[in-house]
């Protein structure tokens, strides 16, 4: 009766022994930070190009002049050096640069270059397949080296493409 009460404290020691043999439980994935969820907002994955056509909408000063930026496209690339590109801009933003977030709320962005839009603490929301840019250029700023942009609150509402 003892060496089969051994046999069986032994059998008990190996089978939790090897229970307990399992592979290591994976590394869990660490949370985003709110700089990679804002940038992903604007970026998806790399790169993501936001226009006006198919839904979009443009608004100056409570106005809407959607048919003046009807083909307006803004390519953000979320690379090593955050790039954008914007197409059929109508002389308000630069054809190309570098963008970069504007304070640590991560919720507005600033463009370089040398339109009126550059340098401006752009506001941004994604939802959904939307984008919403808001934006001021004063009147002392309407004309930036010869560029002129009429001043006012820019709303862009810009679709997923």
């Amino acid at each position: 009766m003892k060496t089969n009460l051994w046999k069986l404290a032994l059998l008990a020691i190996v089978m939790i022994g090897l229970n307990s043999c399992g592979g290591d439980s994976p590394t869990p994935t660490p949370p985003k930070t709110p700089e990679q969820i804002a940038t992903e907002a604007l970026t998806g994955t790399g790169t993501q190009t936001w226009g006006v056509a198919n839904g979009g909408s443009v608004v100056r000063d409570d106005q809407t002049v959607t048919d003046l930026y009807a083909n307006f496209e803004l390519i953000l690339n979320s690379g090593s050096s955050k790039t954008y590109t914007s197409r059929n801009n109508n002389d308000l933003y630069d054809s190309n640069g570098n963008w970069s977030f504007a304070g640590t709320n991560f919720d507005k962005i600033q463009l370089t270059g040398t339109k009126p839009a550059a340098g401006r603490e752009i506001s941004f929301t994604q939802t959904g397949n939307n984008l919403t840019l808001t934006f001021n250029i004063p009147a002392p700023g309407a004309r930036i080296n010869g560029t002129l942009a009429i001043a006012g609150n820019y709303t862009f509402v810009l679709v997923k493409k």
